[in-house]
């Protein structure tokens, strides 16, 4: 059913307030996505195509370039619209179809850093357990995390996209995120639903694995530490310290995108970081 409220689309505001910074945000973001889209394919491709790079790390390696690759590609092409011309406005449908695609997308990626610290913390801590980690399971938890991905979109997209918005509504941002749109009906609709349903997908996409992330990697910590041997110490760190450079820049973006306190100041600035979120995780990714 169409949102009678928002027939005539939105205006995403992105950095119009910055004119003279929108060609060189432009300039910034095509090269970045660019570079993204080459890099991710120049690791996915190798690691499907080679039987020598199927092994359980390399499974996974495999899984995050093509999932930033269509990350970066559910919004980047809208944000540089925004940024290269004075039309800055999207219909319901094209924002309905936005959301509906990167929600689960980026829901996808926290649950899958998790398996890949899981993947690591079995290596490093349990290694003579580490044939449980075949590629019939690998299989499974990929499944399980797109899974989880596209409950949560269907879960909650619906249900903020048939709030009643205000008329020509004003997204302070350059992509239809669930965070912008609730703030949009604030004042014409009762949204403590919506609110609480934000709050639970916090809770169980970004806190609940950051957690177990932070307690595997506490426990690989505490066993490099206790290996004596030099060559070890250097090979537990070279399989482990890469993906946590990946993980601390993706939460570090994650936190201050959607954990930032609600008032002007702090979403001027998160406009930055979700610029940064957007472009800067998925090119950064491959290169470590």
């Amino acid at each position: 059913m169409i949102n009678q409220s928002s027939q005539g689309g939105f205006l995403l505001l992105g950095f119009s307030e910055h004119p003279g910074l929108e060609k060189s945000l432009f300039t910034m973001a095509l090269t970045s996505y660019l570079l993204t889209m080459v890099c991710n394919t120049l690791i996915f491709l190798p690691s499907m195509l080679n039987p020598r790079l199927h092994s359980p790390m390399y499974f996974f390696l495999s899984k995050l370039p093509f999932l930033d690759i269509c990350f970066t590609t559910s919004f980047v092409p809208q944000m540089l619209l925004n940024l290269w011309g004075p039309k800055k406005t999207i219909s319901f449908l094209g924002c309905s179809v936005q959301s509906f695609i990167f929600m689960p997308l980026g829901t996808t990626e926290c649950i899958l850093q998790t398996t890949m610290a899981f993947d690591c913390y079995v290596a490093v801590c349990q290694p003579f357990h580490y044939a449980i980690i075949h590629p019939h399971l690998c299989g499974q938890l990929v499944a399980v995390t797109w899974v989880i991905g596209m409950v949560q979109s269907v879960v909650q997209a619906p249900a903020t996209l048939h709030l009643p918005f205000c008329p020509q509504g004003q997204i302070d941002d350059f992509s239809c995120e669930v965070p912008s749109l609730i703030q949009l009906s604030c004042f014409c609709g009762n949204i403590t639903y919506n609110e609480i349903q934000m709050f639970v997908a916090r809770v169980f996409i970004f806190i609940v694995p950051l957690t177990f992330i932070l307690v595997f990697y506490s426990a690989i910590t505490q066993t490099v530490v206790r290996v004596t041997l030099a060559t070890g110490r250097r090979k537990a760190f070279g399989t482990c310290c890469s993906h946590l450079m990946v993980i601390i820049i993706f939460y570090s973006s994650v936190i201050a995108v959607y954990l930032q306190p609600q008032n002007s100041c702090a979403q001027k600035r998160g406009k930055f970081f979700d610029l940064f979120y957007a472009v800067g995780t998925s090119i950064l990714n491959p290169l470590i």
